[in-house]
C-alpha cells in the first residue's frame, strides 16, 4: 500500500471525501478519515490498513480493548471509531423500522451477541411495534438486583414507548432462559403492566443463536 505522502492531494482519502463524494472511499479511506493521522514510522492509511486486515467484517462489533491492541490506535482513535459506529446504529434504527418477529430485533444487537460479559438491552417501541430507541441499560452478570425497573422504565416513559423488548446475550452460547432470567422477566412484566408499558418480548441471544421468550410461553 503507497503511503499518504506518495499519494496526490486531490486523490488523499480526506480530499476526495471532501471534492468527490464519501461513498466513492474504500473502507481503509473511511477509517484513515476517521483516524486521523498515523504514529512514527506508521502514516494514517497503513494505521488504517491494519484496523481493516485484523478486524475486516467485524470492525462493528470491536470493543475498545481490541482496537487499542493495534499500534497506531490509542484512546482518542478507538474512541472515535467506535462512536462512529455507535452513531451510525443509533440512526439505523430511527428509519421507523417495525419490530413484527424476534428475528427484526437481531440487526440491533449484533455487536453484543459474542460480548463476553453479558449486556442487558432494552429497546423501547411506539404503538405501531417502530423503534424509538435502544440501549445498554446494563453490563455484567444478570441478576434481580442489578436490573431494577427503574432502571429499564425511566427512558421508556420519557419517550412515551407504547411497549419495550428486552434483550440480553449468553456468553457461554447457551440462549436457555436461565431461573434467573424468568425471574427477571416477570418482574419486570409486572412493573410493565402497573405502568402501562408491555413487555413485548425478552430476547436472549449469543454468537450461535437465540432465545425468544415470548416464543417459549414465557411471557
Amino acid at each position: 500500500m503507497k503511503k499518504i505522502t506518495d499519494i496526490p492531494d486531490m486523490d488523499k482519502p480526506r480530499e476526495k471525501l471532501i471534492q468527490r463524494d464519501v461513498s466513492t472511499l474504500s473502507n481503509v479511506e473511511l477509517l484513515a478519515v476517521l483516524i486521523g493521522r498515523g504514529v512514527r514510522g506508521k502514516d494514517v492509511l497503513q494505521v488504517a490498513a491494519e484496523v481493516d486486515r485484523r478486524f475486516k467484517d467485524d470492525l462493528d462489533r470491536v470493543g475498545f480493548e481490541e482496537l487499542v491492541e493495534v499500534d497506531g490506535i490509542g484512546a482518542v482513535k478507538a474512541s472515535q471509531i467506535l462512536a462512529s459506529f455507535e452513531l451510525a446504529r443509533r440512526y439505523f434504527g430511527k428509519k421507523d423500522v417495525k419490530i413484527t418477529f424476534p428475528t427484526d430485533v437481531l440487526p440491533f444487537v449484533m455487536e453484543i451477541r459474542d460480548k463476553n460479559q453479558e449486556h442487558f438491552v432494552c429497546i423501547s417501541l411506539n404503538g405501531a411495534n417502530e423503534v424509538i430507541e435502544k440501549r445498554v441499560v446494563t453490563v455484567g452478570l444478570l441478576n434481580a438486583n442489578q436490573v431494577h425497573p427503574r432502571e429499564i422504565f425511566s427512558d421508556a416513559i420519557a419517550e412515551r414507548a407504547a411497549s419495550i423488548i428486552l434483550v440480553h446475550n449468553h456468553p457461554s452460547g447457551n440462549t436457555e432462559p436461565s431461573h434467573e432470567d424468568i425471574v427477571v422477566t416477570k418482574r419486570l412484566v409486572e412493573a410493565g403492566e402497573i405502568l402501562g408499558i408491555k413487555i413485548h418480548d425478552h430476547i436472549i441471544v449469543s454468537k450461535d443463536g437465540y432465545t425468544s421468550m415470548k416464543e417459549r410461553g414465557l411471557i
